[in-house]
């Protein structure tokens, strides 16, 4: 059984899905383990499209690109749209609330608020990104906590460490809420 999980982070340029995708991927190096990320965007500076990948395995990575998602972040419509097809079976898809929820009945869907969360709870929604981060962790336990907040610590320009800090606290604790999700996570941990 392979230990290999395939990520995409998705949506619009401008939301630091690149620089999460750096981020993840350095957690799981910190942790041990063997990654890869690599991306694409359009040729717009902000708003069009936007893609970080990233496979974290405890073996070696054969392939450096993502074939078929285990997870897939979209915090946009246009990004879900473009990228559902690619998320396997049974994989899973986190998406931003404000995404209509696509019509797969064979993957589980978790919307949560994290472009709201940044911008009306923080007042910075550049930092979605971050809030996305945590959010990930907390629904696949990808990465250890204390890697992933050293990473954003490592990555994150400098004077703005306590916003993301805050911003990586609070995609954990959007994950908490959602009771049903939540309360299955922690029958597994245990």
């Amino acid at each position: 059984m392979s230990s290999q999980r395939e990520i995409r982070l998705s949506g619009s340029g401008g939301q630091g899905l690149i620089l999460a995708g750096i981020i993840l991927a350095e957690a799981a190096l910190d942790d041990g383990k063997n990654a890869c990320q690599s991306q694409s965007y359009g040729p717009e500076a902000r708003g069009g499209a936007s893609k970080a990948e990233v496979i974290i395995s405890n073996e070696e990575i054969d392939y450096p690109k993502v074939r078929e998602c285990d997870m897939l972040l979209a915090l946009t419509q246009v990004a879900c749209d473009k990228y559902i097809d690619t998320l396997k079976k049974d994989g899973i898809l986190i998406i931003d609330n404000s995404v209509q929820k696509p019509k797969r009945s064979d993957v589980k869907v978790v919307s949560v608020p994290i472009i709201n969360t940044a911008a009306e709870e923080l007042h910075k929604p550049m930092v979605a990104n971050i809030v996305a981060l945590g959010a990930i962790n907390r629904i696949a336990d990808i990465v250890s906590d204390e890697s992933l907040a050293e990473a954003v610590l490592n990555r994150v320009p400098r004077g703005t460490e306590e916003l993301n800090k805050k911003a990586l606290e609070r995609g954990f604790q959007l994950i908490e809420k959602c009771k049903d999700w939540w309360y299955g996570r922690q029958e597994k941990r245990r």
